[in-house]
């Protein structure tokens, strides 16, 4: 299956920090809606710096999800795709 993945880093202040999850909620809520698979982890040993990763079936479809997010992607265009280890 050719997965497709796109990384985004934030690094969030204490006082922000509500806002942001109100956005990451409706990011997960569209790519969801457009069925992607969507993951936000948070570095264990600082506080505030996230990692958002979002998945899908094939590129195409990660782009047009991007395409239509309800935040502006950073990059687009940088999608990475799975690599068979046969």
């Amino acid at each position: 299956m050719p997965r497709s993945l796109s990384i985004h880093r934030s690094v969030v202040t204490p006082h922000d920090r509500a806002k942001f999850f109100e956005r990451l909620h409706h990011r997960e809520a569209h790519y969801l809606r457009t069925g992607c698979r969507y993951w936000v982890f948070e570095e264990k040993g600082l506080h505030g710096a996230f990692v958002e990763f979002c998945e899908a079936d094939d590129a195409e479809s990660l782009a047009a999800a991007h395409a239509a997010s309800p935040d502006p992607v950073l990059d687009p265009a940088r999608i990475y795709s799975i690599v068979e280890l046969a």
